[in-house]
């Protein structure tokens, strides 16, 4: 057998990778499939792929086919597990490996990150153009809205009983609409970030120490963290208002009772791949996690997007402003829910070096 790509290369792929010898029986694991199947190298080492991991193609043919036609072979759409966490949608690719005429290379691509990030780069287009109408409109409709609570000032000053009511609720209702068009015209006006070395656990315990005072005083934290974790680059302070807002919109999912956990880690595997062809390694993981009854299904592709909510009276801003401030710091942000269990991960990349 050949020796396998030199170690920089190999531990360095951003994808899951295993090499397969000639009686279809694990040789090697990168770090990024340990990541990825949840399972040590060493306990996959040796192990007949076929039985160690769970994957919906006719994986023996498909190896048998590369080794014959010395080619490399895709399959797309299948689901990959080894029983230690649920199964996840992705693409393989097999391929021969030099002029080892039994070895076989096999890629596992996750489909559900290339999509999502897909669907993130809709999502921003879309955001910018639906805001920028908001804001002209914001601006727009502000000043007949502060004469309208004028005018029904000057009326109050006359009435009385019910007819006082009413224009109570107009002057109430007023002030709520602008309220609305200030955070319009806040989200517009977000300055880019000025970055610098941050660390992730000082951010995120300036957050849960200002959640844990006022909306999050009846919620538990559980803090899970990387203390190997190195900083990233970004503005502290728009960061620790992503975390507010990611804290608050979990409190308010458990109606202010209830677990929230914050965990850190490392992952090798992730990587943003831009429109143009560039990418950037998003190797720094920070989840908020909730034991809420989860985000209704039929929000839970455009959660990210203006103006959609999950409550009956929310502005749908919150998660939109959290999301375009992750994008300018390079990252990433994505969501899993399930009733009971809510996870929002922001991915970031890590600080360089300073000389």
């Amino acid at each position: 057998m050949n020796l396998p790509p030199p170690g920089i290369i190999w531990n360095s792929l951003p994808i899951p990778a295993l090499l397969i010898n000639a009686v279809d029986r694990v040789e090697e694991v990168n770090p990024a499939a340990e990541l990825f199947l949840n399972i040590s190298a060493k306990s996959l080492k040796g192990q007949s792929v076929l039985e160690r991991i769970s994957i919906t193609a006719p994986l023996e043919e498909v190896f048998a086919r590369v080794r014959k036609n010395r080619s490399e072979l895709f399959v797309n759409d299948v689901d990959v597990t080894t029983g230690e966490r649920a199964p996840v949608q992705c693409n393989l690719q097999a391929a021969p490996v030099g002029d080892d005429p039994d070895t076989v290379l096999l890629l596992i691509s996750p489909r559900e990150i290339a999509e999502r990030l897909g669907r993130a780069s809709q999502v921003k287009s879309a955001a910018r153009s639906a805001i920028g109408m908001a804001e002209m409109l914001a601006h727009e409709i502000k000043n007949p809205l502060a004469g309208i609570a004028g005018a029904a000032q000057l009326l109050s000053m006359n009435l009385s009983g019910e007819d006082l009511e009413l224009t109570d609720l107009i002057v109430d209702e007023t002030r709520r609409i602008v309220k609305l068009l200030e955070q319009v015209e806040q989200f517009g006006n977000v300055r880019p970030p000025e970055k610098r070395a941050v660390n992730l656990h000082d951010v995120l315990d300036r957050a849960r120490k200002s959640a844990a005072v006022g909306f999050g005083a009846n919620m538990k934290f559980i803090e899970d963290y990387d203390p190997s974790l190195p900083n990233t680059l970004g503005d502290a302070d728009q960061l620790t208002q992503v975390f507010l807002n990611l804290l608050k919109n979990a409190s308010e999912a458990c109606k202010g009772s209830g677990t929230l956990r914050l965990r850190t880690f490392y992952e090798h595997s992730l990587r943003l791949r831009r429109e143009d062809g560039s990418g950037q390694p998003l190797p720094l993981q920070v989840e908020i996690i909730d034991d809420g009854p989860g985000i209704p299904p039929d929000i839970a592709a455009s959660i990210f997007e203006p103006f959609v909510s999950g409550r009956e009276n929310g502005t749908g801003l919150g998660l939109a402003l959290v999301s375009k401030i992750i994008s300018d710091h390079d990252g990433w942000i994505s969501v899993d829910s399930v009733p009971g269990r809510t996870t929002f991960r922001v991915s970031l990349p890590v600080a360089p070096k300073e000389k």
